[in-house]
């Protein structure tokens, strides 16, 4: 029996039959106060101040309202950059999922027998998914310099290991019964994997690449703010300046974009299901 259970004894029910059950003492007590406790501390922590967010949130929507109406004649500026966004994005998405391909095999516990080798790859795919994605795109503007490259560099590492994660525990509960016949008619694991493990694992893998697309269009809208390329460029100037009718006109372009981006992995990912 638990402390808790001691302190806040359990009800006890008897049955017709002359037996005995307990019900335990709901927790919902203890984890509320365990919130407020954590909550107080992380405001002393924090210097959190309430009073300045209700005084200063005002400001949150007369920022807003100075988006409308928005700068239509600013769209055409805002199409190259876009592209670069979008271009970003597939890119970084495909190079990512390809290359997380063949490091989560070497990752799989049922494809490899090395347990050094495995602990390697995982722990570089714990380490890639640590590192926020601002982060890496802003190592990489000082490997690559300024531009679409550094972004592009950021958002592969991220789905190389968002996606490479997903897809060795996916590897790791296939049949390995093809896997295994075709080892033992003496083909190499290679080519094992590719024509028994890989039919297995498609659906999944394309489902889990398309949903990553779609937060990489989001996030490579914002590394412009490190000098990453795409539409995070213009949308940090013109906020920088104060034009906020043209960054309401981006939005609303950012926006029309992703919800058509995601609408269409939605149905591909439907259609691959």
């Amino acid at each position: 029996m638990s402390l808790y259970d001691k302190i806040f004894k359990p009800k006890v029910y008897r049955l017709e039959n002359g037996k005995t059950i307990e019900e335990k003492a709901s927790r919902t007590p203890l984890v509320l106060f365990i919130l407020v406790v954590v909550s107080i501390i992380s405001i002393s922590v924090t210097g959190f101040n309430l009073s300045m967010l209700i005084k200063r949130g005002n400001q949150f929507w007369k920022i807003l309202g100075k988006m409308f109406p928005p700068d239509t004649s600013y769209i055409p500026s805002i199409w190259t950059p876009l592209f670069d966004t979008i271009k970003m994005s597939i890119i970084g998405s495909m190079v990512g999922a390809l290359v997380a391909i063949p490091m989560a095999m070497l990752a799989s516990s049922n494809i490899v027998k090395s347990k050094v080798l495995i602990i390697a790859v995982r722990l570089l795919f714990s380490v890639a998914r640590t590192l926020p994605t601002l982060v890496t795109a802003l190592i990489a503007t000082f490997i690559f310099g300024l531009g679409t490259t550094a972004g592009t560099v950021a958002i592969a590492i991220f789905t190389f290991s968002y996606v490479g994660k997903l897809l060795y525990e996916q590897i790791e509960t296939t049949d390995m019964g093809p896997f295994e016949a075709m080892e033992a008619m003496g083909c190499s694991k290679v080519r094992a994997f590719w024509e028994s493990i890989i039919p297995q694992i498609l659906p999944g893998y394309l489902s889990n690449s398309l949903y990553c697309f779609e937060g990489n269009v989001r996030y490579a809208a914002i590394l412009g703010y490190v000098g990453a390329g795409g539409i995070g460029l213009i949308l940090n100037s013109q906020i920088g300046w104060g034009n906020y009718s043209k960054v309401g006109m981006i939005l609303i372009v950012l926006f029309v974009t992703v919800v058509i981006i995601e609408y269409l992995s939605f149905w591909l990912r439907e259609k691959l299901s």
